[in-house]
């Protein structure tokens, strides 16, 4: 199954629980601040991503959108 992540940069408040559960890592910190001064979650390896949902659930700021293939009507 295929995944996409959208992360909402200035929702984001850096917390990290997006990578730390993450089991493809798709999810790193960037080295730069959002408007309200955080270093925010970034999607790197999004060829990886599996659409499992794990960062979104995780997030305290509902700042992760998970997109997979069911949610695309793909097959």
């Amino acid at each position: 199954m295929k995944g996409m992540i959208v992360i909402d940069r200035e929702r984001c408040k850096g917390c990290a629980y997006c990578v730390e559960s993450c089991p493809a890592a798709v999810i790193i910190m960037e080295k730069r601040f959002n408007k309200k001064g955080f270093f925010t979650a970034h999607v790197e390896h999004e060829d990886k991503c599996t659409g499992c949902g794990l960062c979104a659930m995780m997030c305290p700021e509902i700042a992760i959108e998970v997109y997979n293939s069911v949610t695309h009507g793909e097959e």
